[in-house]
């Protein structure tokens, strides 16, 4: 039995933010020694924060993390411990993503990444170029490193470091995912422990597919995979989500938490080399291992077996069955824990939430209640500085909050904003029963001598005076009325979130941040009013579907107990700007022409699937066919109508409200999905021309 003792762990950090990254590293390095680990694995780029973005162009940001690494360096608290950090590096001119091998103060390499992330949401090529050679070059330490290393030059590139007692090799984030992953070839050099620093953001149903990655890694090569990940909001819309976790032979026998709001996690476990080895114990492996790529080694004069009391304080950690949420709870939590950093770190006094009655804002004001209960829960554990923000946000009371609804009525401020003709008691109702369940400070205005107000510059200036559709009012002017009373609502959320602080505390209290609540389907039809609601500073739900919502709503009824939040579940959803009549109550399904579950599924088709309006149909022409009893020409008339509204409402997308991302067919302009955003008429597209000759041949057929 060969025992040795290994952590790796989550970091909470913010891009830019060079000192409390640092801070935040070394704490997790003493607490990895406190737990008797003898190697620290560390987060993708973790000194400079992930999302640096293009400060990776500025030198500063360079100099400044080798000036942050030499604090590291010069701490002898942090020997006795191989540590791998990540930070940006130059080399021979050309910037690298990389790690950083540290022992006793020394840099023993450093990794270059090999394959970079460049889709979705990154852009590492845009900032970095991976490291193509397969050999060991010679890096010249910055001037003011040269002395205390007692070098001039360290070794750059790909190795193995050949320890005493075992062999370590790196990998880096999106080289898990590639074909021809550097694991699988370092372990055929012998190589039995693998770090993994990553940079991954939190998608809805994504963890399941991470996870396996690395138990298929080492369930056919053996070993030990040690993941490290950010967690948190690090200054972008992403929400990285932790899960570090260590692997052995394919079982998971660590993991940290995926949705915490603590700054730092560090998971260990002690693991017995030995079996390793036995797994490894094949005569087709061994075949394999005699024609494998070279590895250059690095001899590194230390043993992570450590102690010779290793036995006796440690025995092998046994496997655990992995954690998984439910989407409808990592709904609840994701955006939770980045609402918080957003919160804590913007410096604002809370958030105020146009609340309308209807299910997204329903949905934004349970996340919020769910941040603040899990904030309340970091207060009883003792989290320091969950309790030193919440003191910040509370300064007018000397007592911490002891309930989800104390801590919401200090920081949350739901607002409803009627018309007396077009709004319905039902959805004032639901709003007021909503935030008195939660806590929140709640408001009730009524917008009608704004909107009049309006209508009314207008009709002077020119002596038209516009109508809605049940007044006799054509679509111009009755869409332009809508539009006012939108627009007016995003006016009035700004004003009392500037304002409330200081009429509540008083002087000098920052001001609150506007939540929007434009639900990822919408904004992929453009059905929402440019410069509305949607218009705000973080949308905790821009990148969640109408049909996830639901889900959390319905899962939040006995979780958290608000049995007020099943009435907002059977209310038909409707945007309330047109007036209630005996004979007509808006209804979005009805005036986008598609239902919810449709919208999502053009938008995975889209994005996800990668089709065109031509490969849509084609598909779902089979599809509903078989599942819906639809025709070809329906099916036709529904992508075509998708396509159109698609098109003519793109341009809404280049100004919609930062959405915290989370599902994958997001049209997210501004990072995730760059199209243009004037099209051509969809109609007299070559498109839709094939789509209709695809429609007669299916009809001809079937004749």
């Amino acid at each position: 039995m060969l025992l040795i003792r290994v952590a790796t762990c989550n970091l909470n950090q913010w891009a830019l933010d060079y000192e409390s990254n640092t801070n935040r590293i070394i704490e997790s390095i003493h607490v990895a020694k406190r737990q008797g680990a003898r190697l620290r694995v560390g987060p993708e780029l973790e000194i400079t924060g992930y999302s640096a973005l293009d400060s990776y162009f500025e030198v500063d940001t360079f100099s400044h993390s080798w000036n942050c690494l030499g604090r590291i360096l010069q701490d002898e608290s942090l020997h006795d411990i191989i540590i791998d950090v990540g930070m940006p590096v130059i080399h021979r001119n050309v910037r690298y993503n990389c790690r950083i091998l540290i022992l006793n103060g020394k840099i023993l390499f450093i990794r270059p990444k090999t394959v970079l992330a460049a889709d979705g949401n990154y852009r590492e090529n845009r900032y970095f170029t991976p490291w193509t050679s397969h050999k060991l070059e010679t890096f010249h330490l910055p001037l003011d490193l040269q002395e205390s290393q007692g070098t001039l030059t360290v070794p750059i590139g790909e190795a193995l470091l050949s320890l005493k007692d075992t062999t370590l090799g790196c990998e880096t984030c999106q080289e898990l995912f590639e074909v021809n992953a550097p694991h699988s070839s370092m372990s055929l050099n012998g190589c039995e422990i693998f770090t993994n620093s990553s940079g991954s953001e939190w998608n809805l149903r994504k963890l399941d597919l991470r996870l396996s990655l690395i138990m298929e890694a080492t369930r056919k090569a053996g070993g030990v995979y040690l993941y490290a990940n950010s967690r948190g909001c690090d200054g972008e819309r992403t929400y990285f989500d932790g899960s570090c976790m260590i692997i052995l032979n394919g079982k998971v026998i660590a993991q940290g938490s995926q949705f915490a709001l603590s700054d730092v996690e560090v998971v260990s476990a002690t693991i017995d080399l030995d079996e390793v080895r036995a797994f490894r114990c094949t005569p087709s492996r061994g075949m394999q291992a005699t024609l494998a790529p070279h590895y250059e080694r690095l001899e590194v004069d230390f043993k992570l077996s450590g102690a010779s009391n290793m036995v006796t304080k440690h025995s092998p950690t046994k496997p655990i069955s992995a954690r998984y949420y439910l989407p409808e709870e990592e709904i609840a939590l994701g955006p939770a824990c980045y609402l918080w950093d957003y919160l804590r770190r913007s410096g604002a006094s809370g958030f105020l939430l146009p609340l309308s009655g209807g299910i997204d804002s329903c949905a934004t004001a349970t996340i919020v209640h769910s941040m603040c209960r899990m904030v309340i829960e970091a207060i009883k554990d003792g989290d320091e500085q969950v309790i030193k923000d919440v003191k910040r946000l509370n300064r007018h009371s000397k007592e911490l909050p002891k309930t989800p609804q104390e801590l919401s009525n200090i920081i949350f401020c739901t607002i409803y904003m009627g018309m007396k003709t077009q709004s319905s008691k039902e959805t004032q109702s639901r709003a007021f029963e909503l935030a008195k369940a939660i806590g929140s400070f709640h408001q009730e205005v009524w917008i009608d001598d704004c909107f009049s107000a309006f209508k009314n510059i207008f009709t002077n200036a020119t002596g038209y005076e516009p109508k809605f559709t049940v007044h006799g009012g054509n679509n111009a002017s009755n869409l332009a009325l809508q539009n006012i009373q939108a627009r007016s609502r995003m006016v009035c959320a700004y004003e009392f979130a500037q304002l409330i602080p200081t009429s509540r505390w008083g002087d000098n209290v920052p001001g609150m941040l506007v939540l929007g609540s434009a639900n990822v389907d919408e904004c992929l039809r453009g059905y929402l009013t440019k410069y509305d609601c949607s218009s705000a500073d973080i949308n905790p739900i821009g990148s969640i579907s109408k049909t996830d919502l639901k889900r959390l709503i319905k899962w939040a009824i006995d979780a958290f107990e608000i049995p007020v939040l099943g009435e907002f579940l059977d209310a038909t959803p409707t945007a309330e700007l047109e007036p209630i009549t005996k004979e007509y109550v808006q209804s979005d399904e009805a005036q986008m022409g598609m239902t919810y579950d449709e919208l999502s599924t053009f938008g995975i088709l889209r994005k996800e699937q990668k089709l065109g309006p031509l490969g849509m149909f084609q598909r779902l022409a089979n599809e509903w066919k078989e599942e819906r009893g639809l025709k070809p020409r329906q099916v036709a008339e529904k992508v075509k109508r998708f396509y159109h509204y698609y098109a003519i409402n793109r341009h809404k997308m280049t100004t919609m409200t930062p959405g915290i991302h989370a599902e994958t067919y997001s049209p997210d302009d501004n990072r995730y999905d760059h199209r243009p955003f004037l099209l051509p008429p969809m109609y007299k597209s070559l498109d839709f021309k094939l789509i209709d000759q695809e429609v007669e041949k299916l009809e001809k057929a079937t004749e």
